[in-house]
């Protein structure tokens, strides 16, 4: 498993709209993704639901692992999506 931190830049954080995105973006990969806080237990990324559950805000330090044969690519591709602010920065 690989896992990277990344902060959440855009005002709304994961929720709505970059939720979705996020998890579109996730369900696009074989491998499992997981995100979490430090301390946290690590969810699912591929589930909306459980995604805006945690309501992670702007400026939080996410944590994001992935397993599998496209795992680098996935974990390179959905911070690539967090730093990129959804459009919102």
């Amino acid at each position: 498993m690989i896992t990277k931190s990344v902060t959440i830049k855009n005002a709304t954080g994961l929720h709505a709209r970059p939720a979705s995105e996020f998890v579109q973006k996730a369900k696009g990969f074989q491998s499992k993704i997981l995100i979490n806080r430090e301390g946290e237990e690590p969810t699912s990324a591929k589930s909306v639901i459980l995604l805006l559950s945690h309501g992670f805000c702007q400026g939080e330090r996410v944590f994001i692992s992935t397993e599998g044969e496209d795992a680098e690519e996935a974990l390179d591709s959905l911070i690539a999506l967090i730093n990129s602010g959804f459009g919102e920065c």
